[in-house]
């Protein structure tokens, strides 16, 4: 079902966006790089968090790490990852092919700026082996993401 409504969502909103399929799992940044033949930092995985009551869902680049003093400042409250089981609720789609498309409910949607170094980015599609191949500014403009400066530097990260 999770696929389908990503594949209804591009159809409506975007009909030359492709949905990709793997045989294989691309559940992790890690295996969703290895079946779609790109860097582990292109994967634009999807976080979905809660902040106090409200539940969003943050894309960042797949090599990423959530900074919590800019999350903090950025969101005035510290993010919790949902539960498994939440996620499937509150999205509709499976831990591993969480996206901001295709949604079960209307979500608040970010994007973290390190995804703006990427022309292309691979979000996953509604399933653990699916996928779509686009800009982050159209992705951010397709479901209405608000730009955010959450993450650590990757530059930073590579020297911890």
């Amino acid at each position: 079902m999770s696929l389908e409504s990503v594949r209804a969502f591009f159809a409506q909103h975007a009909p030359d966006i492709e949905v990709e399929l793997t045989e294989g799992s691309s559940a992790t940044v890690q295996l969703a790089a290895e079946a779609f033949g790109v860097e582990p930092a292109r994967i634009a995985k999807t976080l979905s968090l809660r902040l106090g009551e409200r539940v969003v869902l943050l894309v960042a680049r797949g090599d990423a790490r959530l900074d919590n003093r800019k999350t903090k400042a950025a969101f005035g409250f510290k993010p919790r990852m949902l539960a498994a089981d939440e996620v499937a609720a509150i999205t509709g789609h499976p831990v591993g092919g969480v996206c901001p498309f295709g949604l079960a409910e209307p979500l608040p949607v970010y994007c973290d700026v390190s995804l703006k170094t990427f022309d292309t980015v691979l979000p996953a599609a509604g399933s653990t082996r699916s996928m779509v191949r686009i800009s982050p500014e159209r992705m951010a403009a397709l479901t209405g993401a608000e730009w955010v400066d959450v993450c650590q530097d990757p530059a930073v990260q590579a020297a911890e």
